[in-house]
């Protein structure tokens, strides 16, 4: 059974995106923007929602073709369309990049492609994982918290209905404050 972890940049209020959808706040140092590079080098599927599939397909397909890239963001974007992905969207009709689409029930095909033989899969859309989370399906968590308050926005966490005790398997600090923390659901 494949291992799915959801890991995203946070804010110290808990917040993925701040109002408007602003990431502006979660600009990584080079440290922290290779961690997330070798994370996508070592992710067998990424799973997306709409929003963030729009975000990030609008931009690494090319990055490495802009002036001035850097070698970890040509390394980035190479990776990123190399990872084969799966976008749950129920008002898109087309993917690319390596992508393939999904406007069924998220729970169903979570489930399935857990129980498929392959690597780890990350869960990358606060919305999606949301769903994933009450239906228990999230195997890791991994928090990359900026020392910000947004004060609002979409959240990290979803209210859910029952309790989901976690374990802390590794913490790491980062250039300006930045802490990662991961957790494994405890089963």
């Amino acid at each position: 059974m494949r291992k799915l972890t959801f890991a995203m940049n946070l804010s110290l209020d808990g917040y993925v995106a701040a109002p408007g959808d602003d990431l502006g706040w979660s600009v990584p140092s080079d440290e922290l923007f290779q961690w997330w590079s070798d994370r996508v080098g070592a992710t067998d599927l990424a799973l997306y929602g709409r929003r963030l599939w729009e975000t990030m397909s609008s931009h690494w397909p090319t990055a490495d073709q802009q002036p001035g890239a850097t070698p970890a963001q040509i390394e980035f974007a190479r990776r990123w369309r190399d990872m084969p992905k799966v976008v749950f969207s129920s008002t898109i009709d087309k993917v690319d990049w390596n992508a393939r689409l999904v406007t069924g029930d998220a729970v169903t095909e979570i489930t399935r492609l857990k129980n498929e033989d392959g690597g780890p899969m990350d869960i990358s859309s606060a919305t999606l994982a949301a769903t994933a989370m009450r239906a228990g399906l999230i195997d890791e968590y991994v928090l990359v918290t900026h020392p910000v308050l947004v004060g609002g926005g979409k959240p990290f966490f979803t209210a859910l209905d029952t309790w989901v005790n976690l374990n802390l398997v590794e913490t790491r600090t980062f250039p300006d404050g930045v802490l990662l923390t991961r957790y494994e659901t405890r089963r």
